[in-house]
């Protein structure tokens, strides 16, 4: 395993991808982009010959699909979360496709076939911050470090103001388009406010990006969540390393503080709003994007002067 953990998710049989040169809608699928716990992504051309990125819902742990086939295989005892999966994914798409924001994927069309759903969305050239991360060879720039985070956090923003939540920050799901603008990926893991009583999910999240409510009480969920996972890429972009898995942190916390790991080499003031956004408590940490954000841009002091976590 690399320095950056894969995404937790159920251990399935076979979960193949669509036929690729065959027409989906309106759409010819030409390669499979990425496979996650949710989704499969695929490259495609549109009727005028663009490029578009494809997200089909498939979760691994609720279905399975054959070689040649077009509709998957759902098990009895899988359906109704299957179901309600479906109807997230549908309603992500939904309220995605009204989001227009130069910091977040944009969603161009979504429809249903073969008895799933697909989400279509513009494709981007670039690369992952994931990718920069590895291939760096000293730390990055603060000044960097700001800027980036600061449009990334924009898109959030307007992420939050649609009552979505990401739920999957890491470096994996953002951007760095050619130019070097961040964009926010993969909504695979967000929920939309759906009704108390549906079936549960099974549970999509990486080790050391997610917060500790998302392991145990998705009851406390809210955009102080995805704050943690924001604090955990910074940390990341920082160190080389991600933090210690929250749930691990919850029995004997090992994470060493940017603060005192990263000390003379960032700003106290930078250092102390990565600690900030890793608490362990929800409460304690940044409450909204537009909180950190005005920290960001030195217009209050972070919150982690309080204390640790």
């Amino acid at each position: 395993m690399g320095i950056f953990p894969s995404s937790k998710q159920g251990r399935g049989a076979t979960r193949e991808p669509l036929a690729l040169g065959q027409p989906l809608g309106s759409y010819t699928l030409q390669r499979v982009l990425a496979s996650g716990g949710f989704s499969l992504v695929y490259l495609a051309r549109d009727a005028g010959g663009a490029d578009v990125a494809i997200k089909e819902y498939l979760p691994a742990s609720l279905a399975t699909r054959q070689r040649g086939a077009q509709a998957p295989t759902v098990p009895a005892a899988t359906a109704d979360a299957y179901r309600h999966g479906l109807k997230c994914f549908y309603e992500e798409a939904r309220a995605l496709s009204r989001l227009s924001h130069p910091n977040v994927v944009r969603v161009l069309d979504f429809f249903s076939a073969h008895d799933t759903a697909y989400m279509v969305m513009s494709h981007e050239r670039g690369g992952t911050l994931k990718d920069r991360i590895l291939a760096q060879k000293k730390p990055p720039a603060e000044l960097w470090v700001r800027q980036t985070f600061l449009e990334l956090l924009d898109g959030l923003r307007e992420v939050h103001a649609r009552r979505l939540l990401h739920l999957d920050i890491k470096p994996g799901n953002i951007y760095l388009r050619s130019d070097g603008s961040p964009l926010l990926l993969d909504f695979g893991a967000a929920r939309v406010v759906l009704e108390a009583d549906a079936p549960a999910l099974p549970p999509l999240f990486t080790p050391g990006f997610a917060p500790p409510e998302r392991h145990h009480d998705r009851t406390r969920l809210g955009p102080w969540s995805d704050i943690y996972g924001i604090g955990a890429t910074l940390y990341s972009c920082l160190t080389a390393q991600p933090p210690p898995d929250a749930a691990e942190r919850q029995k004997k916390d090992r994470l060493a503080p940017a603060r005192k790991a990263l000390a003379g080499r960032y700003s106290e003031e930078l250092l102390e709003t990565v600690d900030w956004c890793l608490r362990l408590d929800p409460v304690a940490r940044p409450q909204s994007v537009f909180e950190l954000q005005k920290v960001l841009l030195g217009e209050r002091a972070p919150g982690a002067a309080q204390g640790a976590a």
